[in-house]
């Protein structure tokens, strides 16, 4: 498949940035024309950040999943379209064809029909990173079903909350995963979860560690024996779902500033041709080649880049079920080596954890068929940067630092792989089409270079955010009202002597932690919860592995006989709330909080003194207390 609108050269960048700013409908009008359409839009954009309202390819009729496996069978019926790696190296790897995927699709929509499933009905997935993950995806997006997928790390009260605000009746789930060492019990912890949820009418389950579970008769039915009687009517055929390309195409919950989950929705039309753009831009893909995204599909990272985007594109994903130091730190690079990947595209942590170990996984190891590297989640750090070119890439891969969110659906500032130039830890250029502009806290903005401020966009690209599922006023508080006009990152950004973007972290009350975005309201609350607790106030702090580690202030109702036990206990309970991904690292106990005389929490003085900044404290004179800090500093874990 040749891509008309790869980029080729830095001249041909240039020239595509300036037409996408002078003429953003045509740039945009002219990249939809290479997608497969059942009506062409009427008109490409219509737009206010007001209120906010934006639809691109307004009255384009289109199925995603017939661009993302119907359009390639006749040339690439038979090529891989996922390539599945299991989490044990006894088991054997998976390849599924085009073809292959578009029959195992169209049984599974079977299913979901058969089972009550209709247009417009959103369908929880909460599995192991399985191939019948993304066939479950495409299944759902074939029939118009909404998906909203669940990191498998999360418990029982996060899913409660996910599946009470989207009203999902239907969910798709395993019986269990492997994860390294560990075995999840998925079921068990979803039956957990619909102890509050009475409405959820179906739960399909996939048998894949063969761990006892509760099958609730009426409710629950085994993924296996529901292909059975597909099979037993001889698979019939079933049409792909007309859509408007503002449908919603699905829900992904991301944390935020407030302790309740919001969940971001992206359509049909504007997120298949903003994500398969920017894939075969950003990572230079070439028809043949193989992309291993080791993210989990759980997240925004892996529904772009393991399954929407590279198979848009005609592309070979890679998905694997593991970790990358497990059994052994050398699994990444023996996945590398017996797939022929020509792209790695992972995270900063991944990167310094495997940095731990040193050289030693390395030898013996190949590495010969990397093409392009990339990062996605976190800035890099300079020193991961350097580690990663030189060990893994040999120097001779482009690095892509790619900046983005669940909010933005696919990249926005990136270098592209070998045609713009790349800088240890920036994410360099805005793509086509992206305007980013910093501002300061007033809203003005900050012309020139070498300075900082917050990130904005203040032009629509087609894979926007449209609204937050059922609270369209929460979408226009969190990204639009903040600098009226334009789109907030919650990043705060410097721009160097060149133009270069480098994101210098959250602005706002959320957590970077290992590439995941956790809001200090959510953590707080769950603490809370905790018996014998009366306030805590979260921040981030640097931490080596992690980018951002969780500090926690707590305030007890009376000083515990055992400190040890009672921080295990909280971090116990974070834990059965959120899950393992939020739990704090440092919890330190406090009599007090800095609060201002309305109450409001200083977050930059516990931040300061999280970081070790004892001396930088700032003005503390607005406090109701000042005291209070010196006993904090003198508490500091």
């Amino acid at each position: 498949m040749n891509f008309p609108f790869q980029i080729k050269s830095i001249e041909e960048y240039n020239i595509a940035y300036a037409k996408s700013i002078a003429q953003p409908e045509q740039f945009w009008n002219d990249i939809a024309e290479h997608f497969l359409w059942r009506k062409k839009w009427d008109k490409a954009l219509q737009w206010d950040f007001q209120k906010p309202d934006v639809k691109w390819f307004l009255n384009g009729k289109l199925n995603i999943t017939e661009n993302c496996i119907d359009r390639h069978l006749d040339r690439l019926g038979d090529q891989p379209a996922i390539i599945w790696e299991p989490n044990g190296k006894e088991e054997t790897h998976q390849v599924i064809t085009y073809r292959q995927l578009h029959f195992r699709v169209n049984q599974f929509a079977n299913v979901l029909r058969n089972n009550g499933v209709k247009k417009g009905d959103r369908v929880c997935i909460y599995m192991g990173m399985v191939p019948q993950l993304p066939v479950a995806m495409l299944a759902c997006a074939r029939i118009g079903a909404i998906h909203s997928v669940i990191f498998g790390g999360f418990s029982a009260q996060s899913i409660s909350d996910r599946l009470q605000d989207a009203q999902a009746e239907f969910i798709i789930t395993c019986d269990g995963a492997y994860r390294g060492g560990k075995d999840i019990p998925l079921k068990s912890i979803i039956d957990d979860a619909l102890t509050s949820c009475p409405f959820v009418k179906k739960v399909i389950v996939y048998m894949r560690t063969q761990t006892p579970v509760s099958m609730i008769n009426d409710r629950d039915v085994w993924w296996h024996d529901e292909i059975q009687k597909v099979e037993e009517l001889s698979n019939p055929v079933i049409q792909a779902e007309e859509m408007d390309a503002e449908d919603p195409l699905f829900i992904l919950y991301t944390s935020g500033s407030t302790g309740k989950p919001k969940g971001v929705v992206h359509t049909c039309g504007g997120y298949m041709v903003y994500t398969a753009w920017s894939f075969v831009n950003v990572f230079q893909y070439r028809p043949g080649d193989v992309h291993f995204c080791t993210a989990d599909i759980g997240w925004i990272t892996g529904h772009t880049y393991i399954v929407y985007s590279v198979l848009c594109a005609g592309g070979t994903s890679l998905m694997f079920e593991g970790l990358p130091t497990w059994p052994d730190a050398g699994r990444l690079w023996d996945i590398v080596d017996k797939h022929k990947v020509n792209t790695l595209y992972t995270a900063p942590t991944a990167i310094r954890s495997l940095m731990a170990y040193g050289l030693k996984p390395l030898e013996g190891k190949n590495l010969d068929s990397l093409k392009v590297l990339g990062t996605v989640g976190e800035p890099i750090n300079e020193e991961a940067w350097h580690w990663y070119d030189e060990h893994i890439g040999k120097k001779r891969c482009p690095i892509v630092d790619t900046w983005w969110q669940t909010e933005t659906g696919g990249i926005l500032i990136s270098n592209m792989a070998g045609i713009t130039p790349a800088k240890p830890s920036y994410a360099t250029l805005p793509l086509p089409g992206i305007q980013p502009v910093l501002v300061d806290e007033q809203g003005k903005e900050i012309t020139g270079n070498n300075v900082s401020g917050n990130l904005c966009i203040r032009f629509p690209w087609p894979s926007i955010i449209r609204t937050t599922y059922g609270d369209h006023e929460r979408c226009r508080l969190n990204y639009f009202a903040t600098y009226p006009g334009m789109y907030f990152t919650g990043d705060g950004c410097y721009r160097d002597e060149q133009g270069f973007y480098r994101i210098t972290g959250r602005v706002d009350d959320v957590l970077n932690v290992s590439g995941h975005r956790i809001g200090t309201a959510e953590v707080e609350n769950a603490i809370n919860m905790h018996t014998g607790v009366l306030e805590s106030a979260v921040v981030g702090y640097p931490h080596d592995l992690k980018g951002q580690g969780i500090y926690a202030y707590v305030i007890l109702d009376k000083k515990p006989d055992n400190i040890p036990l009672m921080q295990a206990d909280i971090i116990q309970t974070v834990t059965r709330v959120i899950g393992p991904i939020a739990r704090p690292d440092k919890i330190q106990f406090v009599t007090g909080l800095p609060k201002t005389r309305s109450g409001k929490i200083m977050r930059r003085i516990l931040r300061k003194i999280a970081e070790g900044e004892m001396a930088n404290i700032g003005d503390t004179s607005t406090l109701l207390d000042p005291a209070v800090v010196e006993e904090i500093k003198t508490g500091r874990v």
